[in-house]
């Protein structure tokens, strides 16, 4: 039933596209570029100093968290 619906629906959306719409045309058998790699970044990597002090504030508020769950319940 809601096939017949749906299928009477989607004339009247079709109409409603706007007419300076693009068409979006595709060459036939051309793949996705999924080999191309993304360029190298120009930010510096975080240092392992400032890694281990970001893992102990959230290590950190994990605790906080788990404490304040134990409390409320």
């Amino acid at each position: 039933m809601t096939a017949l619906v749906m299928s009477g629906c989607s004339s009247q959306f079709a109409d409603m596209t706007p007419a300076d719409a693009q068409t979006h045309v595709r060459e036939p058998g051309s793949y996705l570029p999924v080999h191309d790699l993304p360029p190298d970044r120009d930010q510096a990597i975080i240092s392992p100093e400032q890694r281990a002090k970001i893992e102990a504030e959230l290590a950190a508020a994990r605790d906080r968290q788990a404490a304040a769950g134990k409390d409320a319940k």
